[in-house]
C-alpha cells in the first residue's frame, strides 16, 4: 500500500520546473519506476498478436496498428493499415518482415497478425458450395468456412476487448491523474487534449457487453453480432466531436512537450499504467482509427457469413450504417475545416460589417465575378461568394493582391431567386443578357445580377440549387455543432488581439495541422537483437 502511495506521489510532486526546454535532453532517471517499466515487461493485452504463432519459417501476413517511421536502414517503416509479409517471429519483441521489396525489422507491438492467413473461397455462400462441391468435400468445405468465420468474430470481440482495456488505460492513467494536479492541468485543457474520451469509454464498455453476451462461446461461428451495431449505430456518431477534436489535441501536445514537467509528468502516467511505450499522441489517434476500422471488420464478417446464416441480413444492415458513421464523420471534418477557412477569409476582407460569417455559414459552395446593377441602372462589377445561407459581395482592391472590401450580403433563407429571358427588363429599365434576381423577401429589397455568359450562369444557377441541398442535409445532420463555429471564432480572435499586440501568430501553423505519426529512433543490431528504446516525440533527443 505504501509504495502505491509513492507512485501516486511521484505524479502530484516531482519537478515543479515549469521551463520551456526544447532542446534538452528527456529522462526519466529520477522516477522510481523502473519495476513497471515496458522494458521489463508489456501489458499482456498487447501480446495478444502472439496467441498463435506461426512457424519462424512460415510467411504469414500482419496488419500495421501504428505508423512505424524510422532512419535506420535496418529497419522496416510502414503507415498504420500497411500489410506486411512477416518471414521471421522468433524474438517475441522484433520481427523481420517486407513490404513489396522492402524489408527489415519492426517493433512486434505495433502490428496485429490477420485473422484469416491464407486466400480461399472461403466466402463463398453454403448453397453455392453445395453446388459446386462434391459430398466428399462438402464438409470440409463448410468446416473451413466455418472456422474462418470463428476467426473473425474471435477478432472482432477481441480487438474490441484491447480498445476498452486501451480506453480505460487513458482514462485512469491519464485523464485522472491531470485531474489531480489543478496547477497544470485546467478543465478547458483537458477537454483540449482528451475531448470526450470518458464518453467514448463509457459508450465502449456497454458496445464491449453487448458484442459478449451475443458471442456463442461453444461455437462462435453461430455468433450473431450485426444487431449489436445496429442498435448503437447512432451513438457512434460520438466519435465525430472526437476526431474534430483530434487536430487541437495534437498541436496542445505539442506545445506541452517543450516543457520537460509535462514530459516527465505524461510519461510517469504511461509507466505506472503499463502502457506500450509510444507518446500520449499514439493513444489518442486510437479512437480515430478504431471508428474508421469497424466498416472493414464488418466487411470481412460479411465475407464469411453465408446468406443462409441468421446474422447476414443484420450483418448487411449494420455494414451499410458503419459506413453511413465512418462518411458523417468525414464531412463533419471536413466541414471542420472548412469553417475554419471561413473564419480566417473573413479576417482578411476589410471594412466587415454585420454579423460574423460563421454566425450562419460552414462553407464556401461558389464564388466568382459578376455585374450588380444598382436601382440607378448603372453596372457595378463585384465578387461574390456564395456560402450555404448567404450570398456575399465585395469590391476587389486593386492595391492588394487578392485583397477585397465588404459591400453586403444577401439573405438566402429569405429570398426568392427568378430566372430572366435576355432582353429589356421594366423595372430597372435596362437590356440584360445572362442574368436573374434575387429577391429578399423580408427587407423587400432586389437584386439584378448578371454573369458573363451563358455557360457562368448556369454554374451559378446549379450553385443555387446546391446551396439549398448543403443546408438541408446540414440541418438533418448538424454536421456543425455552433459551439464548434464559436470556438474556431474565438482562436481567430484571440489570434488577432495576439497579433495586434505585438505577439507572433501564424494562421496556418494554428489551424492547419497534420496528425504526426508515431517514430522510433535508429537501433543496433547484431546477431542477438536488442530492445529499442522508444521515442517520446515532439522535438525530443534520444535517452542518456
Amino acid at each position: 500500500a505504501s509504495s502505491n502511495l509513492h507512485r501516486e506521489d511521484v505524479l502530484c510532486h516531482y519537478d515543479n520546473d515549469s521551463s520551456s526546454d526544447e532542446g534538452s535532453e528527456f529522462s526519466t532517471d529520477q522516477i522510481s519506476l523502473h519495476e513497471k517499466s515496458l522494458t521489463s515487461r508489456i501489458s499482456a493485452h498487447y501480446l495478444s498478436t502472439l496467441r498463435e504463432r506461426p512457424e519462424p519459417d512460415t510467411l504469414t501476413y500482419a496488419e500495421a496498428l501504428w505508423d512505424h517511421i524510422t532512419m535506420d536502414p535496418e529497419e522496416l517503416g510502414f503507415r498504420a493499415g500497411d500489410v506486411i509479409d512477416v518471414a521471421d517471429m522468433s524474438d517475441k519483441d522484433w520481427w523481420w518482415g517486407a513490404i513489396d521489396d522492402r524489408e527489415g525489422w519492426f517493433p512486434a507491438t505495433f502490428v496485429r497478425l490477420r485473422v484469416n492467413q491464407e486466400p480461399s473461397d472461403l466466402g463463398l455462400h453454403a448453397e453455392g458450395i453445395l453446388e459446386h462441391s462434391s459430398p466428399a468435400n462438402h464438409r470440409i468445405s463448410v468446416l473451413n468456412s466455418d472456422q474462418a468465420r470463428e476467426n473473425v468474430v474471435n477478432e472482432i470481440i477481441n480487438a474490441e476487448r484491447e480498445y476498452v482495456k486501451h480506453l480505460k488505460d487513458v482514462v485512469e492513467g491519464y485523464i485522472r491523474h491531470a485531474r489531480k494536479r489543478e496547477d497544470m492541468f485546467s478543465e478547458d485543457r483537458i477537454s483540449v487534449i482528451f475531448g470526450n474520451m470518458e464518453a467514448i469509454y463509457e459508450f465502449s464498455q456497454k458496445f464491449l457487453e453487448n458484442i459478449e453476451s451475443s458471442f456463442v462461446k461453444e461455437h462462435p461461428h453461430q455468433s450473431q453480432l450485426g444487431h449489436c451495431f445496429l442498435e448503437c449505430s447512432k451513438e457512434f456518431e460520438i466519435y465525430s466531436d472526437y476526431c474534430n477534436n483530434h487536430p487541437s489535441a495534437s498541436e496542445e501536445l505539442k506545445d506541452l512537450y517543450k516543457n520537460k514537467k509535462y514530459r516527465h509528468f505524461f510519461e510517469a502516467c504511461r509507466l505506472l499504467q503499463e502502457m506500450i511505450e509510444i507518446p500520449l499522441e499514439g493513444f489518442l489517434l486510437t479512437p480515430v482509427q478504431k471508428i474508421c476500422k469497424y466498416p472493414l471488420q464488418l466487411n470481412e464478417l460479411l465475407k464469411y457469413t453465408p446468406v443462409t446464416h441468421p446474422d447476414h441480413v443484420h450483418i448487411q444492415g449494420a455494414l451499410d450504417a458503419m459506413k453511413k458513421i465512418a462518411t458523417l464523420i468525414n464531412e463533419r471534418k471536413r466541414k471542420m475545416e472548412s469553417i475554419e477557412k471561413l473564419a480566417y477569409w473573413q479576417t482578411t476582407v476589410e471594412d466587415w460589417q454585420g454579423p460574423d460569417l460563421l454566425e450562419d455559414s460552414s462553407e464556401l459552395i461558389y464564388a466568382g465575378e459578376m455585374n450588380k446593377v444598382n436601382s440607378a441602372g448603372w453596372s457595378q462589377e463585384r465578387n461574390f461568394f456564395l456560402f450555404d445561407h448567404q450570398l456575399v459581395y465585395c469590391k476587389k482592391d486593386l492595391l492588394k493582391k487578392n485583397g477585397y472590401s465588404y459591400k453586403g450580403r444577401i439573405d438566402l433563407d429569405d429570398c426568392e431567386i427568378m430566372d430572366l429571358e435576355d432582353g429589356k427588363d421594366t423595372q430597372y429599365n435596362v437590356t440584360v443578357k445572362n442574368a436573374w434576381k434575387i429577391h429578399e423577401v423580408s427587407r423587400e429589397k432586389w437584386y439584378l445580377l448578371v454573369a458573363r455568359s451563358s455557360a457562368e450562369k448556369e454554374k451559378w444557377m446549379k450553385a443555387f440549387t446546391n446551396e439549398r441541398k448543403r443546408v438541408k442535409e446540414d440541418q438533418e445532420n448538424n454536421f456543425v455543432p455552433l459551439y464548434w463555429k464559436r470556438m474556431v471564432l474565438n482562436k481567430i480572435k484571440t489570434s488577432q488581439e495576439k497579433q495586434r499586440s505585438g505577439g507572433q501568430m501564424n494562421y496556418q501553423k494554428e489551424f492547419v495541422r497534420g496528425i504526426p505519426s508515431h517514430a522510433t529512433l535508429p537501433r543496433s543490431y547484431s546477431k542477438k537483437v536488442q530492445k529499442k528504446k522508444g521515442w517520446f516525440g515532439f522535438g525530443n533527443k534520444k535517452t542518456k
